[in-house]
């Protein structure tokens, strides 16, 4: 009688060890999937004007960030996890690093909102039990916010409403000088 009472308390620890298990697999399985699904980033990459790309180019730090900021772009959110530390290093040292062709209150503030999502997202993927949506959804604002850096960085050459006026002055100033120079038709 007692071995069939063992018998029995095995068998049920068993199964119920089972359902467990399948539980938690079932759960695994569906963290695996959110993990490996590729990141919709439908952000469009903006590009920097000619006189700020000219700037750009001689930053190190600016050109290593945007080559991250590309990768997300095909990204998984497993490979975003995994990169989420380099990424905070490199924002950050993007942040301290700004020339100052390109220093402007704007400029740094978009930089300190480019650092904070960087590091949101180091503290997010490195939660002990991470959240799939949580780390897609800062990844996609990370982007968002380094296109409005760029933004910002052409705002800078941009012509101030003087120097439009200054330059339509001159440009009608040499249209009357060419109108008075040509010679006028005989009929």
């Amino acid at each position: 009688m007692n071995k069939f009472i063992l018998l029995i308390s095995t068998l049920l620890l068993i199964s119920c060890k089972t359902e467990t298990d399948a539980e938690s697999s079932a759960e695994d399985l569906a963290d695996t999937t959110a993990f490996q699904q590729k990141l919709k980033i439908e952000d469009p990459n903006y590009a920097l004007d000619a006189e700020a790309r000219k700037y750009a180019l001689n930053w190190v730090e600016y050109i290593t960030a945007q080559n991250e900021v590309q990768k997300l772009e095909g990204a998984t959110v497993n490979e975003v996890m995994n990169n989420a530390g380099a990424i905070a290093q490199i924002m950050e040292s993007l942040k301290k690093s700004v020339p100052d062709s390109l220093k402007s209150v704007a400029v740094e503030a978009r930089l300190n909102v480019v650092d904070t999502k960087a590091r949101l997202l180091k503290q997010y993927s490195g939660k002990q039990e991470p959240d799939a949506e949580d780390i897609a959804q800062t990844t996609r604002e990370l982007h968002q916010e380094f296109n409005n850096l760029k933004l910002q960085m052409n705002e800078i050459f941009l012509k101030s409403l003087e120097d439009f006026e200054k330059e339509l002055d001159e440009f009608e100033e040499n249209e009357r000088k060419q109108d008075s120079i040509r010679p006028e038709k005989s009929e």
